[in-house]
């Protein structure tokens, strides 16, 4: 099984752009962030031309999450969930699903602006929720896998200039220890069961030629339970989609499993 994450950042753009990378990557299942779109305008039919069923949490021009499934592996969506359980927020940011026996959640972190901006503050809060609420995921699902665009890069390695972004936001460390308590539960990064070495990044900044200096952040991640490492056999990220006419900032990530 092959599994994706990619931060489209609005799906009404990239429409063209997500269909031809599915073409060519072919991956069985793939996790959205933000798609920017109510849920009456998700291309439903455009995706299913391009052989994927979907479902989806959305609003207008912010946020939004989906979760694709290629139709021809006969996958189908169960126990789909569109709200951190307790928590009584309007913003569409996560979404979990299980296919084909793996348990999926789709995560789009807060940015969070600035340290110490109330958006800061709420972004550590909405991350406990989520520690929360995989804590008893992975306790019902253990082939649990969590990806997405996490606004975090784990360590300095995922940094392109450690010195120069410092403490701040993506890269704090009251972020970084949110980040490895959810990892504490119980799940790995994926990446780097893979490789390494530092200067490998998903997102690049539009402005400074930072994707062909490759100035960038290593923010989209994708965690696997201990019940999947071992089936882990291929870890990437496709730089491809970036090098594209009006690209997303970011660019896909992948992990194969034997599964």
């Amino acid at each position: 099984m092959k599994i994706a994450s990619w931060n489209v950042n609005s799906l009404k753009v990239r429409i063209p752009h997500l269909t031809q990378w599915l073409s060519d990557a072919r991956p069985d299942v793939v996790a959205l962030q933000e798609t920017k779109l109510e849920d009456d305008k998700f291309p439903v039919d455009e995706l299913a031309a391009a052989g994927y069923q979907a479902v989806y949490a959305g609003q207008k021009a912010y946020n939004g999450v989906a979760i694709l499934a290629r139709h021809d592996t006969g996958l189908r969506f169960e126990g789909v969930i569109t709200d951190i359980p307790g928590l009584d927020d309007p913003q569409r940011r996560i979404l979990a699903a299980t296919v084909g026996g793996v348990r999926v959640v789709d995560l789009y972190v807060v940015n969070g602006k600035s340290v110490g901006d109330e958006k800061y503050t709420y972004k550590l809060h909405w991350l406990e929720q989520v520690h929360a609420f995989l804590a008893q995921e992975i306790q019902r699902h253990p082939k649990l896998v969590v990806l997405g665009d996490f606004n975090i890069a784990p360590d300095d390695r995922d940094v392109y200039d450690p010195l120069g972004w410092g403490e701040e936001v993506l890269c704090s460390p009251p972020e970084r220890g949110v980040l490895k308590a959810i990892m504490d539960l119980g799940l790995h990064d994926s990446f780097r069961l893979f490789e390494t070495e530092a200067g490998h990044y998903t997102w690049w900044d539009y402005r400074q030629g930072a994707f062909r200096r490759n100035m960038g952040l290593r923010i989209d991640l994708i965690l696997l339970g201990d019940a999947l490492t071992s089936s882990a056999r291929a870890a990437a990220i496709d730089r491809e989609p970036r090098r594209w006419e009006r690209p997303s900032d970011h660019t896909p990530v992948t992990v194969d499993l034997d599964i």
